[in-house]
């Protein structure tokens, strides 16, 4: 279990637009069992002993927030998002008392069904270790690498899939480390696709923490169904847990 005295602060980007979803709102807002995306994963994090605030950063224009049972919530703090991902996260780095929060986790806000275990594990190696490091998963299926030819995709070679990880979300790192990180590589005009690509160009180690399966980024409409089905379960798992508790008093 995590340490139950050192309190982070957890950063939920969330200034997208969510394209792929073929929605009339960002995919943050579309709802599962009646509360939005947002809305599971931001109380998903709220709800971890170790959290004690999350910093959300959104769109200038952004007209369902307000509107949210989130806007009034004494733990969320809201920044304005930027272009990209990265400046987000960073305009909510910027909001952070690094004196107060040495550590920060950044979360995906279309991650609703992260687990407070995989959460644990990965407060647990931070601190342990005292380095930064995210949850992952090991690539199972073969991979290939594809080239265009004539308008079509086609197989170039296959990747050696060995030590091959999808890098999941949070991602756990020292707040001044990663500010540092990604703004000396926004400086040097390198591409950065999420915190831990930062902390690799700074040349900091980053630990890959072994991740659910069940810890999902929706993206996709299809998405949407599977997410629904692990926080039901979830949901259930937890009501069973906790009437086994009952019982056993």
């Amino acid at each position: 279990m995590a340490s139950s005295q050192q309190k982070v602060v957890a950063v939920v980007p969330a200034a997208g637009v969510g394209k792929r979803m073929q929605a009339n709102c960002p995919k943050q807002y579309l709802e599962i069992n009646g509360k939005s995306i947002l809305h599971h994963t931001v109380t998903r994090l709220l709800s971890h002993p170790n959290i004690s605030h999350v910093v959300l950063a959104l769109g200038h224009e952004d007209q369902y927030f307000a509107e949210s049972e989130l806007a009034t919530h004494p733990d969320i703090v809201r920044v304005d998002g930027g272009k990209e991902r990265v400046h987000s996260v960073l305009n909510a780095l910027h909001a952070i008392d690094v004196d107060e929060y040495p550590w920060v986790l950044v979360h995906d806000a279309a991650r609703p069904c992260v687990s407070h275990q995989d959460i644990d594990a990965l407060i647990e190696c931070c601190f342990t270790l005292e380095q930064g490091g995210l949850l992952a998963a090991p690539v199972r299926d073969t991979m290939k690498r594809g080239y265009q030819q004539q308008g079509d995709t086609c197989v170039k070679h296959t990747v050696e899939r060995e030590q091959l990880w999808h890098a999941l979300t949070p991602q756990m790192y020292k707040t001044n480390e990663l500010k540092q990180a990604i703004e000396q590589a926004l400086a040097n005009d390198l591409t950065i696709t999420d915190e831990s690509s930062a902390i690799e160009l700074a040349q900091l180690p980053s630990h890959l923490v072994l991740g659910s399966s069940e810890n999902i980024k929706i993206t996709h409409p299809d998405d949407l169904a599977l997410a629904e089905f692990y926080l039901n379960r979830q949901s259930e798992n937890l009501s069973k847990g906790k009437s086994s508790k009952n019982e056993n008093l």
